[in-house]
C-alpha cells in the first residue's frame, strides 16, 4: 500500500493571469437554441450544465432571435465605440503648421532688418526714414 501512495504525483495547478471572456459562436447559439426548444422543461437545466452555460444566455440569445438580429447573436465588442475623426482637426494641424512658419519667416526677416540697420550705421551709411513704426 505505501508504494502504490508514494508513487501517485499531484500535479500543480495552474491558473491564468487574468481570466478570459468565454465567446459563443452565431452558430452555437443557433444549435443550442434549436435543442433547448426540443427539450422538456425538466431538460433544459441538464443542457445548460452540460454546455456550461446560465439561463440568461438562452434569454439573452432568444431575444436577439426574436427580434430578428441574426447578427445579434455574433459576440459583440465591448468598450466605447471610436469617434470618426473629425476633417477639420486635420485642418486646424494644417493652419498652425503654416502660422509656425510665417511666424518663423518674420522673425528671420526682422533680424534682417536689424542686421541691415547695424551695417549701417557702422559704415556710416544714412538710411531712408520709413513712415512703419513697429
Amino acid at each position: 500500500m505505501e508504494s502504490l501512495t508514494a508513487s501517485v504525483v499531484i500535479p500543480e495547478v495552474e491558473v491564468a493571469e487574468k481570466a478570459a471572456r468565454r465567446r459563443f459562436s452565431a452558430e452555437y447559439k443557433r444549435t443550442v437554441l434549436k435543442e433547448a426548444e426540443t427539450c422538456a422543461p425538466g431538460e433544459i437545466g441538464a443542457l445548460l450544465r452540460r454546455e456550461g452555460l446560465y439561463s440568461s444566455h438562452l434569454s439573452v440569445w432568444r431575444a436577439a432571435r426574436d427580434r430578428g438580429e441574426m447578427a445579434g447573436l455574433a459576440p459583440k465588442k465591448r468598450g466605447p465605440k471610436r469617434a470618426p475623426p473629425d476633417p477639420r482637426d486635420n485642418k486646424i494641424v494644417e493652419l498652425e503648421r503654416e502660422t509656425r512658419r510665417w511666424k518663423a519667416r518674420a522673425e528671420r526677416a526682422e533680424a534682417l532688418v536689424d542686421l541691415q540697420k547695424k551695417v549701417s550705421m557702422l559704415l556710416g551709411i544714412a538710411l531712408p526714414e520709413s513712415d512703419v513704426t513697429p
